[in-house]
């Protein structure tokens, strides 16, 4: 499942920052180029439909500009991405995760293409930004989810609710949670980490780090007030984490009843049409908080090996996968949501239920990505599962020092 694979990103990005920390061998003269190299592509797959979408554009690509190109599906695309780095033989283009950029780009690993496309002006500037790094643009952003409030319709209307009920703030969130709550259900469930949980935290004002990941902001009053709403929650019976209830993630909840709201991403489509094909839902954004609309967003970028041989090939190649008529494609076969502007009125005309995912991109807060945050993250989840009889501010010191540690 999508949910199971941003989570494993964040915490397997570690492995991959520290070896990436160790030094890859890269030759900093760069490697010798040749126009007609043929390029090698290393995905992580969501499945067959992901495989053969992305296997079909590499061979048109290659048809049309005659430079042989190969896709590998990595069965750990972390771990291979950094045995590739380490051995001094990477995939020349690659997925390439937010949380390893840092590790990756500061040993000199990737090379810098970003600001050189010609298509760089039409990324959404939220995804531009998750893919900076010391003011360089990277790589090109390859799709990117947002989180959105998932709700059963049928469980809706037999609460009494109606469109005009959907919330838009924190307090009719939680009337409407309290009104759909049953013995056989909670209002609302959603995954005990960060990257749910953050999303409170960005509706209150806060973040774990500041936008340019030079700065711990996890201990702020915003922080606080966002998990002490939550904790409320919790504690009254409206909402609980997806374990509480004996599901692996919001999206199961969801589908087998145990929930009739969750916080999750698109990526939850293909889910509930594959295992759970008689619920009805509709999406709305995430209703505000005292700071306004917040959400967060996850992404991963084209990545180019400075020590690729064909590094014009790569970029082209990139600018192909990346074009509007291309990603459009790509969202029709796996459905994931264009990272460039000029595909989103057509990608809203053929997914209307879907449209507040992709609005969430105006206010979206991405995951911390300096090296070692991913590990600091990861230990936040595991507090957070206790959120409920735990102490919200104590939480915060906690992950405030560990981030400071990272930042000195």
């Amino acid at each position: 499942m999508r949910i199971s694979r941003w989570g494993s990103v964040l915490v397997a990005g570690g492995v991959v920052a520290g070896l990436a920390a160790c030094g890859s061998g890269f030759d900093d003269a760069g490697a010798e180029q040749d126009e007609n190299s043929a390029l090698t592509v290393l995905i992580g797959s969501s499945g067959e439909a992901e495989t053969k979408a992305v296997e079909d554009a590499v061979a048109a690509w290659a048809e049309e500009s005659g430079i042989d190109a190969e896709v590998s599906v990595a069965s750990e695309l972390n771990q291979q991405l950094a045995q590739g780095f380490s051995s001094g033989d990477p995939a020349d283009v690659f997925y390439l995760s937010t949380d390893s950029l840092a590790g990756y780009a500061s040993n000199g690993s990737l090379l810098a293409y970003g600001d050189e496309l010609e298509n760089k002006d039409d990324f959404y500037p939220s995804l531009v930004s998750a893919f900076t790094y010391e003011d360089e643009f990277y790589c090109a952003p390859k799709d990117f989810s947002t989180l959105g409030l998932v709700i059963n319709t049928d469980a809706w209307t037999e609460a009494g609710l109606t469109d005009a009920d959907i919330p838009t703030d924190w307090t009719q969130l939680a009337d409407v949670a309290a009104k759909l709550t049953t013995p056989e259900r909670k209002g609302l469930v959603f995954g005990a980490e960060y990257q749910r949980v953050g999303a409170f935290m960005a509706q209150a004002g806060g973040t774990l780090m500041s936008d340019d990941n030079s700065e711990a902001t996890a201990d702020s009053p915003e922080n606080l007030e966002a998990l002490e709403y939550v904790k409320q929650q919790l504690t009254a019976g409206t909402f609980a984490f997806a374990s509480d209830v004996g599901a692996g993630w919001g999206g199961e909840a969801f589908g087998k009843g145990l929930a009739a709201m969750t916080i999750e991403g698109n990526w939850i489509t293909g889910a509930l049409t594959n295992d759970f094909p008689d619920v009805n839902y509709t999406v709305a954004e995430l209703p505000a908080g005292p700071a306004g609309k917040g959400t967060l967003q996850f992404t991963n970028c084209w990545g180019i090996a400075a020590d690729s041989d064909n590094q014009d090939g790569a970029k082209q190649l990139v600018e192909y996968l990346t074009a509007t008529e291309q990603q459009l494609a790509f969202s029709t076969a796996f459905g994931v949501m264009p990272s460039i502007q000029s595909a989103a009125e057509q990608w809203s005309t053929d997914n209307p239920v879907l449209v507040p995912f992709l609005n969430g991109a105006e206010y979206a807060k991405s995951v911390p990505t300096a090296q070692g945050a991913n590990d600091v993250v990861a230990d936040f989840n595991s507090q957070l599962g206790t959120l409920a009889s735990g102490d919200p501010k104590a939480l915060l010191e906690s992950t405030q020092g560990n981030l400071e540690a990272i930042v000195e």
